[in-house]
This record gives structure tokens, sequence and C-alpha cells, in this order.
């Protein structure tokens, strides 16, 4: 016996999916229960990032117990960075030209954090340079740190780049340096632009890229600097992953060094954020330079790179206020679901498809409720737990790292859409299914479950990369104001709030999903008996 979809003759009056719009909304509104879940799913969300930052008894303190010092260095674009290098300069006015050669680098590095100057077993220290250990010509606004700045360089593992103003990087000849083989570098003014050139004989230049320093003064400060970050490594196991290090330097040789310009003074030697950093901090005696006739030897430590939030810094992020969306997912999941399920349950179903017969209206209209609704309250709950939680995290002495404000406004607005797509995906899967449970399982397990594997680290590393690259879950990317700097060696995973994927693209994967489910509900809607 065949059975045949029930097909009302009504016609659709005139403005039907608004009045439809209408109709939905109202169901909604008077189901109290239904209002009070989102009102809870809410409440959760702010709930638990309060609970995870007055619950934990870690404050941030500084030596002695005093209060955690932690005054954001800031580069010309707002952003946080970090500016410690041994600089030999002098002053150029107007257009000009800087060129060297460099013909050795080398380092040492403290794989423990001891700060002893030497090498070797009755010191700690060992040979090695870091990969993103760094000397070359530069031209800077002046001495002070977070000032703009155009750099050539020749790195320990990445051959020479140009970068400027911190978070800029870019790539000129691959190859280390020695002295059978050295690299000649080149930095040019012409007003606010720099272009940055580099030559393995000093005749034959390679053009490796231009910078436009806004509002560079007249007078700049031009020379030689090194600089070396931390020696970190990252070990992974079947509990994810750690690091350790400790300070390291660089020491390089240069000679051939020209002047183009007008310029002044003579070469003056600067520790460039301080001598309390490297190894050696104690006096930081082996941190400088020396010139023996047209060689200049430089040793430094430090960085000169955008300052990544949990590479030895104890600031919060604006996502660790909204680590209780996961919860507020849960709940909204729940609520969605019922939404299509309870008529399913009770046998209104048909008393709504009698009265408005286009399936697929009734379903759009179903979603475009619940989707907004989730919306709202998604919205509500950042904009309530990002300063709430970060009040709380800053009365206990961390600081929250700054981000740019339409940064912020992408991750409250976003964590938002990331409610509003997951409660549709639970309605078509509830349509789907047409029982609460099985589609309140399903979304957790596809969205919330390898969120969770993810970023409590549970899972190494590289699982957790594809767990939040092709599943739903990549969705929470959307919340990532962490950027990932080529330059930078840190751990960019999720545990760290570093997500594979860009933020749209992330929330892009869940509306796939979402979709997907959306259009095999609307399928089955039309062609089964409700």
């Amino acid at each position: 016996m065949t059975t045949t979809a029930y097909r009302s003759a009504q016609p659709v009056g005139r403005g039907g999916f608004p009045r439809l719009l209408h109709a939905e909304w109202t169901k909604f509104r008077t189901v109290r229960g239904w209002v009070i879940g989102m009102l809870v799913a809410c409440l959760v969300t702010v709930a638990v990032g309060l609970l995870g930052a007055t619950g934990s008894s870690m404050r941030c303190s500084g030596p002695a117990g005093a209060a955690c010092d932690h005054t954001p260095l800031t580069g010309p674009g707002g952003e946080e960075v970090r500016d410690s290098m041994t600089l030999v300069h002098r002053s150029l006015t107007g257009d000009g030209a800087i060129t060297a050669r460099i013909t050795s680098l080398t380092g040492l590095y403290a794989p423990d954090g001891r700060s002893e100057t030497g090498a070797g077993p009755a010191t700690g220290m060992e040979a090695g340079v870091q990969p993103w250990a760094k000397a070359g010509v530069i031209v800077k606004d002046g001495t002070g740190q977070g000032s703009a700045y155009a750099a050539v360089a020749l790195t320990g593992a990445h051959g020479v780049r140009m970068q400027y103003d911190y978070t800029h990087d870019l790539a000129g000849s691959p190859g280390a340096v020695s002295a059978s083989s050295p690299r000649w570098l080149r930095l040019t003014r012409t007003g606010d632009t720099l272009t940055g050139y580099d030559s393995a004989d000093g005749t034959h230049w390679r053009a490796i890229g231009t910078a436009h320093l806004a509002q560079l003064p007249a007078t700049v400060q031009v020379g030689l600097f090194a600089t070396s970050p931390e020696y970190v490594v990252t070990s992974t196991s079947p509990g994810g992953s750690s690091s350790d290090g400790g300070p390291s330097k660089a020491t390089a040789a240069f000679d051939s060094l020209t002047l183009r310009g007008t310029t002044g003074g003579g070469w003056r030697g600067d520790l460039v954020g301080g001598t309390g950093r490297g190894p050696g901090a104690q006096g930081a005696s082996d941190l400088g330079y020396r010139q023996a006739g047209g060689t200049y030897t430089l040793t430094g430590s430090g960085d000169v790179a955008p300052a990544v939030p949990g590479r030895g810094s104890p600031g919060k992020t604006i996502e660790n206020s909204l680590v209780g969306v996961f919860a507020g997912l849960v709940v909204v999941t729940v609520v969605a679901t019922m939404f299509v399920t309870a008529e399913y349950r009770r046998g209104l179903i048909r008393t709504t498809l009698t009265a408005s017969p286009r399936r697929g209206r009734v379903l759009a209209a179903k979603a475009a409720v619940i989707g907004a609704v989730s919306f709202v309250t998604g919205l509500a709950a950042a904009v309530i737990a990002v300063p709430l939680v970060g009040a709380v995290e800053k009365s206990k002495g961390f600081p929250l790292h700054r981000v740019p404000f339409a940064t912020e406004v992408r991750v409250i607005v976003g964590t938002a859409a990331l409610f509003a797509v997951t409660a549709v995906l639970a309605l078509a899967l509830g349509s789907v299914l047409r029982r609460s449970a099985g589609a309140v399982t399903a979304v957790v397990v596809a969205i919330v479950l390898p969120y969770i594997l993810a970023v409590a680290a549970v899972l190494p590393a590289g699982p957790s990369r594809w767990l939040t690259r092709l599943t739903p879950a990549a969705a929470f990317a959307v919340q990532q104001s962490l950027h990932r700097y080529t330059q930078v060696t840190a751990d960019y995973t999720p545990a760290d709030g570093y997500f594979p994927l860009a933020p749209w693209a992330g929330l892009a994967v869940l509306c796939g999903y979402a979709a997907a489910v959306v259009a095999a509900a609307a399928v089955l809607l039309r062609g089964r008996d409700a």
C-alpha cells in the first residue's frame, strides 16, 4: 500500500511567509519553557565564564607578591609588540641608505632558563643560533621601544627577511651565512618609503620589498642590530603538548659598512629594552657591541616582533571570557530541537502543515525564528560576559590583551552567529529525526565534544587541528582574537587559542553542515506524511 503525503488544497495567501514567520514567533514566545530556556542559555554562558575566573586560585603577581607587571608595549598600529635588541646607530636626516656585509651569525641558548654567561657544561649554556634570531641593518624612529622601523636582517634559519612595524615580514634570499659565503644587506629611504635589498656579492642586488611608514620624521636612527628570542621546544604526548625553553643570544659580525645621506654624530650603542634579559641578564655584560677597525660585532638578546599571548605572558584574551559558550550551546540545542519535535510529539504538525501547505516555507520560518532568537541570546551573553569576566580577571591581576575594536566586535557578533547557526542545525536535525534526544546528542557530539577535546589538550596538536578543521566545531574559530605570525615561534594549537581556519572560514564550515541538514530536512518534510 502506498502512502501519499497530505497536501492541502487551500491557496496560500499573499504575504504568506511574513504571516508564517509571525505565527512561528507567536508559538515560540507563548511557550514559557522555550523562552526560559534561552534565558538559561545566556546565563549559563556567563556563569561558566565567571566560574572559570573566580573558581581558580591562580592570581597574577610580581616579585615579592607585588602586583603583576604587564604594561603592554604597543607598536605603531596599536598592537602589542616586543622590542628588545642591541642597536648600534647614528642619526640620518632626509633620504639615504645603509649597506653592510654580514659574515657570521652564531648563538647561545639556555634550555633550562639559566642566565649565566658563557657556554659549556660549567654554565649550562649550549651553542646554537635560534631560527628567528636576526641581525642586520635598520632604520628606526628613535630608540624608544615600540617605535616605527624597517629592517633587512639575516635570520638563524629563515634566510634574509625584510621586516617592518613588527607585524610585517617579507622573505628575501634563503640560506645561511659564513665567512666564505657572506651576505650583503641594504636598506634605502626615500621620504616615508623604505626598500630592502640583499646580495651575495655586493654587486648584483635583489629587491625584497617596500615599506611605507606613515609620519616617519625627517631625522631617524640608522644602523646595525642583533637580537635573539627565547629558545622554545615543544614536546607532544597522548595527553597533549607542553613547551619549555629559556633565553638566548645571537652574535653577528659586520663589515663593509657604508652610509649614504646626511648623518650626524658618531656610532652609539644601546640595549633597547634594558639589560635585564637574555643569558647574562645579570648586568647583561655580554650584550652590546665592539668595533675593531671596520668590523662591528654585535651580541643581542630579545626580539623585535609581535607579542604573542601565552609566550611568557600572563595576560588573558577576550575569548577566555567566552569559555562558557559551549555550555550555552547545549541549552540552545535543546530548545531548538524541541521547537520542532514538540509538534511531532503532540501531533500538532498536521495542523501547522494544513494551515501552511508549502512545507519548505514552514521549515524556513521555523529556522528563521529560532536562528534570530538564538542570535540575540548569543549576542546578549557575549556582551555581558566579555566585560564582566574581564573585570574579574583584572581584579586578580591578570591583564587583558588588547585587540582592535573591530576584532572585539567580530568576536562578539561571531559568537552570536555561532549560537544562531547551531540552533538552525539542531532544528533541522530535529525535523529529520523527529526525536529531541537523538538530535541533541548528534549536535553535541558534532560541535561541543570536538571543541572540548581540542581546547582541553586531551588530544595531541595534530588531531586537534583536524577536528577543528573538518567538524562543525571549526566554527569556534570565529571567537579567535589571536594572530599567528610566521616570524614568531609559539604553540599555535587550538589549546592555545589558535584554530587552523580563519574566523569566518571556520563559521562557514558550520554553515555548510547546517545548510546540508536543512536541505535534507526540507526534502524529507515534503516527501513523507507528517
